[in-house]
């Protein structure tokens, strides 16, 4: 109905359909161009975020059961703003905090004040935005508590060597504990945490390196995911030796003879030696050690062992001990 009185009135102005469409073209450009300008200042604005904390707190769970704002003016451009607000609209946005941001107001309540906050600010509202100021100055989080226990890591790995080449000690793990979490049913046979298998092949020199934790079955969450490790390797020296075996503590009136009383000896020291390591080692049999045995066989104690030896094994290993009264 409208479309017939239009075209009367552009005959009579003397407009055509083609000018038309030019004009209104121009005027959507126009439009367009001033969207644009404006979207490209800087504009001050309050924005909130809302946020899930997340954070490691012994014994408490790794997520927080509510969702806080983050409230703060910020000043950007017009078209992060309309960004970050629709962003804001459609959801909860999830931010590590580490524990140490992260203050205790009551059994399970923290918060984070306003200080410690600009140090997530970029996470939580974005690059390119400047921070004019929180509206806030802290914000709370609840962390409720969970069953845990803490437990030793052990490493699982396989080491070869070059040829005079060992490891100087055992594999160092940091950290050597952590904290598991999850039913109590479950943590009642948890007594230790495995890394994933460590293989390091034809060493030299010490190895170092990020090994992941193997989490037990059952809903189990470890307090951390990952653990460092090193190891020190040396080139090594054999020293063969034969050692006479004494014995000690043998209470008076008593003697006690070690068959045999001579033992060969290879003993691992650290290349280049400047001396010999082995001048002031001495090998014993422990009385007390015969006393609880069962069948007086005992294992042979090492005595004035320098650092400088890294290890040794002795032939035989077990020597046969029989106690004669005086």
């Amino acid at each position: 109905m409208l479309k017939e009185p239009l075209h009367k009135l552009l005959r009579k102005s003397g407009i055509n359909g083609r000018d038309l469409t030019v004009f209104l073209l121009s005027l959507l450009l126009a439009f367009s161009i001033w969207i644009s300008h404006n979207l490209s200042l800087q504009y001050s604005s309050v924005v909130s975020v809302p946020v899930i904390a997340l954070s490691n707190i012994e014994g408490h769970q790794a997520e927080s059961s509510n969702t806080s704002p983050v409230v703060a003016r910020c000043r950007t451009t017009g078209y992060r703003l309309l960004r970050k607000n629709r962003m804001s609209r459609r959801g909860q946005l999830r931010v590590y905090f580490s524990p140490d941001d992260l203050h205790q107001e009551d059994e399970d309540l923290y918060y984070i004040t306003s200080n410690e906050l600009s140090g997530y600010f970029s996470e939580i509202f974005g690059d390119n935005v400047q921070l004019e100021s929180f509206v806030s100055s802290r914000v709370q989080f609840r962390f409720p508590a969970e069953n845990h226990k803490t437990v030793p890591v052990q490493a699982v790995s396989v080491v070869s060597f070059k040829p005079q080449y060992m490891a100087l000690g055992a594999m160092k793990i940091v950290p050597d504990s952590v904290v598991v979490y999850g039913e109590p049913l479950h943590l009642q046979n948890i007594d230790r945490v495995v890394t994933e298998a460590i293989t390091l092949q034809n060493l030299s020199s010490g190895a170092h390196g990020m090994a992941r934790l193997e989490a037990p079955k059952g809903g189990i969450r470890l307090s951390v995911s990952e653990v460092s490790y090193a190891l020190d390797v040396t080139r090594y020296v054999e020293l063969h030796r034969e050692v006479k075996v004494g014995t000690r503590n043998v209470p008076a009136g008593r003697d006690l003879t070690v068959y045999p009383s001579v033992v060969d000896v290879v003993f691992r020291c650290v290349f280049p030696l400047a001396y010999d390591p082995t001048e002031g080692v001495s090998f014993y049999v422990d009385y007390n050690d015969f006393a609880s045995s069962i069948n007086g066989r005992c294992v042979p104690r090492d005595s004035g062992l320098p650092s400088s030896v890294i290890d040794y094994s002795v032939e035989p290993k077990v020597l046969e001990c029989i106690e004669n009264l005086r």
